[in-house]
């Protein structure tokens, strides 16, 4: 009688294939001159992916918080192998060539974390990550492989200080732009510059690095209070360990990625986006690890998310505190908990073994806490972003509603075809009060890479400019606040009609009705319409341009990501597209 085949119960069941049986042993002698003995072959190999670099602040620390993760990963019975992979730093990019890559490194991340563990044939994941893009990218590439995995964030950086103030990096950003207006002078804004990163950790507000910790475990691919714990702060350790003990038991169990990234489950991320005032970069990354698992969720599902759930979080940039001070506050358990306790969210697994409603009931409150309200009397009563279309959006954009009460502007278009040029015109005045900024060929082909425009939106801020709003195929900082909507889509490199628009030009944005149109006859500029001959492109930006979708579907590059969620009542009249026309 034939026995039956139990290999695919075994924990170590991918890596056998490698490790065990006679027609392995030229593997098996490559792991034991890299440490493995008799023993270890029966164990799981729990890959750690690290994004460790020493360029930023927000990853130079992982390499030590891996050796925690080791630590657990050995003591639950597993075998850790470590990877690096890369890290493009936003801060240091920003408003250069350099941060047209930002948003392609995305890919690259989630690609080398597929390779790197496929190509090894490993069980289970533990990814380390810090700057933005790589939270999202791990995200993703545990949703493609569905392998288990999970993400361990390295933490927020600390408050800097200026005299008695506490400061973070969006500081600077202004301060520069104060610099230009003659507000501030050169030993001042060296003062800003010097004191708003004190040491370790990502970018202290709720921009995109902390947003999107905060949605991973409301998502249940990071485990609860991991994520929250400061770069800095001695509990890091336990944390780091309590990652490699998870990942164990994990694939002991059988739990895969996509156990925890569902629907349901990307749902509580978005409205936790909503409730903490988080970055709008938010919407691209949900999508697009939406589109690698296979979900049905999209941008639609965002905006529904922040009508639903009214911003409860006093977090900079449009509130006063800092990431640090909500963990000090309660972290992200205590926002889970008034979510729960509100019904805005469903109960889901999460890869600490527990469900996320067991996690939030553990909550506790600082008292006397100022930093998340509740729903009975939010910080603000609309969510922290809104999906608009239109005229210049046929397939949507992404407006920014924290930091601002406006619901309606009206002004002349003053058009940018790229980043630099819009940069220069605020800082020596030639844009200001009551225009309609737009800043179009920066959208994931036209760019190629999809910039973000914290440089302008923080400059504005700087010379106080307070009564103008930006529109952009690009994208928007985390760090951004103010009336500004990105992602405009279809972009201006394929003819999308934001290319169509001329200095001048009527722009309305009206966020009640979901709409942002210019009152001029667009389509009948079509026709004598040439697109502008966008920047050329080699290496890996011009695999991107070939190969990305629009920004309304993740700006992914898996093949046919799903189309765009569009209400019907808001779909576009028919509009062609121009091909792309590159500079030889």
């Amino acid at each position: 009688m034939t026995k039956p085949d139990n290999s695919k119960n075994r924990p170590n069941a991918r890596s056998s294939a490698v490790t065990a049986g006679p027609n392995r042993a030229a593997a098996r002698s490559y792991l034991r001159a890299a440490g493995m003995q008799d023993a270890d072959f029966d164990k799981p190999m729990i890959a750690i992916v690290n994004t460790w670099s020493t360029v930023t602040p927000c990853n130079m620390h992982l390499d030590r918080l891996a050796k925690d993760v080791r630590a657990g990963v050995v003591a639950a019975g597993g075998y850790p192998v470590d990877f690096n992979t890369i890290v493009v730093t936003d801060g240091i990019s920003m408003g250069t060539p350099g941060m047209k890559a930002s948003l392609i490194s995305r890919e690259v991340v989630a690609d080398s974390i597929e390779l790197a563990v496929e190509g090894h044939q490993l069980d289970g994941v533990v990814c380390i990550v810090g700057c933005d893009k790589t939270i999202p990218a791990a995200a993703m590439a545990l949703a493609r492989m569905d392998i288990p995995g999970l993400v361990y964030y390295g933490g927020t950086i600390m408050p800097g200080r200026i005299g008695e103030k506490e400061v973070s990096v969006q500081e600077v950003f202004e301060a520069i732009g104060a610099h230009g207006a003659g507000a501030l002078d050169d030993e001042g804004l060296k003062a800003v510059e010097s004191a708003v990163c004190p040491g370790a950790g990502a970018c202290g507000g709720q921009f995109t690095a902390n947003t999107m910790a905060m949605a991973l475990s409301m998502m249940g691919i990071s485990p609860m209070g991991a994520n929250d714990v400061p770069a800095v702060d001695p509990a890091k350790g336990a944390e780091g360990e309590r990652c490699g003990r998870l990942i164990v038991e994990r694939v002991f169990a059988g739990d895969t990625a996509r156990k925890f990234i569902t629907r349901a489950s990307l749902k509580n991320a978005a409205v936790a986006v909503s409730a903490s005032g988080g970055s709008t970069n938010a919407v691209m990354h949900l999508t697009a690890i939406a589109a690698e698992a296979g979900v049905d969720f999209g941008v639609e599902d965002c905006h529904q998310a922040c009508i639903e759930a009214p911003v409860i979080c006093d977090l900079k940039p449009g509130g006063r505190f800092l990431a640090s001070h909500l963990y000090a506050a309660g972290g992200t358990r205590l926002v889970a908990q008034r979510l729960a306790e509100a019904g805005k969210i469903v109960n889901t697994p999460t890869v600490s073994g527990r469900s996320l409603f067991a996690e939030a009931a553990e909550a506790e409150e600082q008292p006397g806490q100022q930093v998340v309200t509740s729903f009975e009397a939010p910080v603000m009563a609309r969510g922290s972003y809104a999906v608009i279309y239109g005229d210049v959006a046929p397939e949507g954009a992404v407006i920014k509603l924290t930091g601002h009460k406006v619901d309606r502007f009206e002004g002349p278009a003053a058009v940018f075809d790229c980043e630099e040029d819009a940069f220069h015109a605020v800082q020596d005045g030639s844009v200001g009060e009551g225009d309609v900024i737009i800043i179009r060929y920066e959208g994931p082909k036209g760019g190629p890479g999809m910039r973000e425009m914290l440089q302008v939106t923080a400059a504005l801020k700087g010379r106080k400019v307070e009564n103008v709003a930006l529109l952009t195929d690009g994208r928007f900082s985390g760090a951004s606040y103010g009336f500004v909507a990105g992602h405009v889509s279809p972009e201006a490199a394929v003819g999308g009609p934001i290319a169509l628009i001329r200095d001048g030009d009527p722009i309305v944005i009206d966020v009640t009705n979901r709409r942002i149109d210019v009152l001029v006859d667009l389509e009948a500029r079509r026709a004598d319409f040439a697109p502008n001959r966008v920047r050329p492109a080699q290496g890996v930006f011009a695999k991107y341009r070939a190969a990305v979708a629009s920004a309304s579907q993740g700006a992914v590059t898996i093949p046919n990501p799903p189309p765009a969620q569009i209400p019907a009542d808001l779909a576009p009249a028919s509009h062609s597209n121009a091909a792309i026309s590159e500079d030889a």
